[in-house]
């Protein structure tokens, strides 16, 4: 046992800054939200961007719950992976690496959905030209390095959907992808994953509810046992966990 708290944790979540998402995901909706559905944690993560991070943890703080800077990066490959920061600092600083690696695609509303970035009290301050959920130039090959080199955490999301997942695109997962964790939707067959990818025996799997909508929020979630409900806590977590199955 890494701490002594044991936290109601949903660590994928997006905002409405992600072109898929409701536009009732504001950071202030979507805090208060996740604390009226019991949750202690969550972690938002839009797609190739942290812009609304900020503005989600001050709301985080006025409703009583945790906000976890992150983000879920498209790679290369199109293989989605959740990334967690220990301060809004470093996960502002990936953020700005990973938008200046996207390919200049410019987003359309009228056909993706807006993008809008906004204050803790729902103010659109501005709305991210760039299409969001292109393709990066990060590999999954480097993901685990290349987000270590600002501080977080990765491992693959939803591994067992039929896109977007490290299984669908790439076929397999293996060691030397270094990931310590690997997401599952609601739905996952654990027991034949297991079967069919001995790896994941040897790693930490965790359930989040990929919320896009607010009714959604907490309708999964996962326990984590930390020593503090804090950012930096649950990024020390997962290194931990790291340290042991390597």
């Amino acid at each position: 046992m890494i701490g002594t708290m044991v936290l109601h944790a949903d660590l994928h979540i997006h905002s409405c800054l992600s072109p898929c998402a409701d536009d009732e995901m504001t950071p202030y909706n979507l805090a208060h939200m996740a604390k009226i559905a019991g949750l202690d944690m969550i972690a938002l993560t839009d797609h190739n961007s942290c812009l609304n991070c900020g503005a989600a943890m001050e709301a985080g703080l006025d409703a009583g719950i945790t906000v976890v800077p992150g983000m879920e990066l498209c790679t290369s490959e199109e293989v989605h992976i959740i990334c967690l920061f220990p301060t809004l600092e470093k996960a502002e600083a990936f953020s700005d690496f990973v938008y200046e690696s996207l390919p200049d695609i410019k987003n359309r509303p009228e056909i993706f959905g807006e993008q809008l970035v906004m204050d803790a009290m729902d103010n659109v301050i501005s709305a991210c030209e760039k299409l969001l959920t292109a393709a990066c130039a990060v590999s999954v090959s480097h993901a685990v390095e290349t987000v270590g080199r600002f501080g977080g955490v990765c491992y693959p999301a939803h591994i067992d959907r039929p896109s977007y997942s490290l299984l669908s695109n790439l076929g397999s997962i293996t060691p030397e992808m270094g990931f310590m964790a690997a997401e599952l939707s609601a739905l996952a067959n654990i027991n034949e994953l297991k079967e069919n990818y001995p790896v994941l025996n040897e790693m930490h799997l965790i359930k989040s509810s990929d919320s896009h909508r607010l009714e959604s929020i907490g309708e999964v979630f996962s326990q984590i046992c930390l020593n503090r409900n804090d950012s930096e806590s649950l990024v020390y977590y997962f290194n931990k966990l790291f340290s042991k199955i390597s």
